[in-house]
């Protein structure tokens, strides 16, 4: 779902449509984490730290992962709905799962994060004026980023990584 921007011709209707548009958005965000622990329900110990398929996270690591962006993509959001055009610095994901105690973590911490930080941001995002979604940052790689950028990449995150854990699971036969 693409999010447009509303301009000063854009007629009443539309920008009804274009704010359901963006609470539907938020609202998919702010279920992200209980879909992720769908994704993973039934899964023993063993299988989220298994890592059947050479070269790729395991589904720990993965969820270490994706509650380590949490923070960085709130930060963004909310440097973006605050200053003019803010720099956006880039993470390296491999970095982070390799020195941040990913074999160490306690997944229910690790959802709990997720969930706070999205409910914190929903309830921000939720108050803010429909112009602001429009408003952009200068990412360190990506160049210039809206806010409605910034959402849907976040919102993204969760059923992108998904994806692979549902790749192990069919290696690992659960």
């Amino acid at each position: 779902m693409m999010l447009s921007k509303v301009d000063s011709n854009t007629s009443p209707h539309k920008m009804i449509g274009k704010l359901m548009s963006i609470s539907e958005r938020i609202e998919e965000y702010l279920a992200g984490p209980e879909t992720l622990r769908q994704a993973i329900a039934g899964m023993t110990a063993a299988d989220i730290d298994a890592a059947p398929i050479p070269g790729k996270w395991s589904t720990r690591q993965i969820i270490c992962h994706i509650a380590d962006f949490e923070p960085v993509y709130a930060d963004r959001m909310k440097r973006v709905i605050a200053e003019e055009d803010p720099p956006l610095m880039g993470g390296d994901p491999d970095l982070f799962a390799e020195r941040l105690a990913y074999e160490q973590r306690d997944l229910e911490e690790e959802f709990q994060l997720m969930i706070a930080v999205r409910q914190h941001m929903g309830r921000i995002l939720k108050s803010i004026d429909p112009d602001d979604f429009q408003r952009t940052g200068n990412h360190s790689r990506d160049g210039a980023l809206s806010l409605t950028d910034l959402l849907s990449r976040i919102t993204n995150h969760i059923p992108h990584h998904i994806k692979f854990i549902r790749e192990k699971r069919n290696a690992l036969n659960v």
